[in-house]
C-alpha cells in the first residue's frame, strides 16, 4: 500500500508543513466511505439544539406599598397622657420604557395618613396624589442630554381642615390641583442617580374645583367680587394659568449600605407675574432598610408658593398676610412590600 501526500493551503501567512495531514490510500487512489445523511425529523435529538429563548423587553416596572404605624397607650399613668394611634399608607408605582435613544419614565405616588387621639375626632396627617411623566429622546448615542417633555399633576384625596375647626374645609379633592406641562432639556447620569431638567417654557395651571374656596381667592385664583350688600357680582375663578421657567433636580441613590436618599427640588418662576419670585418645592427622604419588609424613614417637605397667602388670627379676626414657608417633617418605621 502506497502513500500520497495531500497539500493544504491556509489563508493566513503562517505555514506549518509538519502539521499537514497524510492520507493513506491503496494504489494511489483515495477511497471515501460516504454515508447518506438521514434527515428524518423523528430521529433528530432536539436536546442538542441551542435555542435562543431570550425575550427582549423594553419595560421596567417598580411597585412599592408601605404602611407606617405609631401607637401609644397609658394605663394608670401618673404623669397623664392621651392614648393615640396613627397610620400612614404609601404607594409608589413606576414604569420605565427604554428603546434605543427613547426614554419614558412615569410615576404614581399615593399617600394618606390619619391620627386618632383619645377624646377627639380623627385628623388627617398626610394626603397626596401625584402623577409624573417624562419622555425624552437622547441627542446622540454617547450623550447624557435628552430633548424632554414633562408632565406633572398634584392633588389630594380628602377634605383638609384648620383644626380644631372642622365645619368648613380649607381644601378638597381638586381644590387645589396643580398641572405642569412643559418642554426642555434634561441631563441624566443614571449610574449616579442624578437628573437635572431645564424648561424655558412650562405651563402651570392651578385648579380650585370648590366654588366657595374659589370665591375666597384660595390658592392664588381670582376671588369673587361683591357689592356693598355683600352680594356676589362675579364668582371667583376656579382656575389660573401661568407660563414660566421651570428647573428641577433629582438625586436618588444608595449612599451607604441599606441607606437610600431621594432628593427632589423644583423651582418655578412666572414670566408675566412678578418674574424672579420663585416657587419652591423641595422633598428630602432617607430610607433605611432594616430587613426585607421593615424600613425606617425620615422625610422633610418644604414648599414656598408666592400665590398662597398665610392666614393668621389677630384679636379674633382672621388676617391674610404674605406667603410663608410651609414645612412638613416625618419620622416613621413601617412595613414595605415590593413587587
Amino acid at each position: 500500500m502506497g502513500t500520497k501526500s495531500v497539500t493544504i493551503h491556509y489563508t493566513d501567512s503562517l505555514s506549518l508543513p509538519f502539521f499537514r495531514p497524510v492520507v493513506f490510500v491503496p494504489n494511489n487512489q483515495p477511497k471515501f466511505d460516504i454515508k447518506p445523511l438521514d434527515l428524518n425529523p423523528k430521529k433528530i435529538d432536539l436536546n442538542f439544539l441551542t435555542v435562543n429563548d431570550t425575550v427582549i423587553g423594553y419595560w421596567v416596572q417598580y411597585n412599592r406599598l408601605g404602611l407606617d404605624i405609631n401607637q401609644i397607650s397609658f394605663v394608670n399613668w401618673s404623669a397623664g397622657g392621651d392614648n393615640s394611634v396613627s397610620g400612614l399608607f404609601k404607594g409608589d408605582f413606576k414604569r420605565k420604557y427604554v428603546k434605543g435613544r427613547l426614554n419614558w419614565d412615569s410615576e404614581l405616588v399615593l399617600r394618606y395618613g390619619l391620627n386618632q387621639q383619645e377624646g377627639r375626632e380623627s385628623r388627617k396627617t398626610d394626603d397626596a396624589f401625584q402623577l409624573n411623566s417624562t419622555i425624552g429622546y437622547k441627542s446622540s448615542e454617547i450623550s447624557d442630554w435628552y430633548y424632554t417633555a414633562k408632565f406633572n399633576f398634584n392633588t389630594q384625596f380628602a377634605n383638609g381642615y384648620s383644626y380644631p375647626n372642622t365645619d368648613l374645609p380649607i381644601s378638597k379633592l381638586f381644590a387645589p390641583a396643580y398641572l405642569f406641562v412643559g418642554a426642555g432639556a434634561e441631563y441624566s447620569l443614571p449610574h449616579r442617580g442624578v437628573t437635572v431638567y431645564f424648561s424655558p417654557l412650562t405651563l402651570k395651571s392651578t385648579f380650585v374645583a370648590d366654588q366657595r374656596l374659589a370665591d375666597q381667592g384660595a390658592f392664588g385664583v381670582d376671588k369673587a367680587i361683591y357689592n356693598e350688600q355683600k352680594e356676589v357680582i362675579r364668582h371667583g375663578k376656579r382656575s389660573k394659568s401661568e407660563v414660566g421657567l421651570l428647573v428641577t433636580n433629582q438625586w436618588k441613590k444608595e449612599i451607604l449600605k441599606n441607606i437610600f436618599i431621594d432628593h427632589r427640588l423644583s423651582l418655578y418662576s412666572d414670566y408675566f407675574n412678578r418674574f424672579g419670585n420663585i416657587d419652591i418645592d423641595w422633598q428630602l427622604q432617607l430610607d433605611m432598610k432594616i430587613n426585607q419588609y421593615v424600613r425606617a424613614n425620615i422625610g422633610t417637605h418644604i414648599i414656598y408658593d408666592d400665590d398662597i397667602k398665610n392666614k393668621v388670627e389677630k384679636n379674633g379676626v382672621q388676617v391674610i398676610e404674605g406667603p410663608r414657608f410651609q414645612i412638613k417633617q416625618i419620622l416613621a418605621i413601617g412595613l414595605v412590600y415590593l413587587f
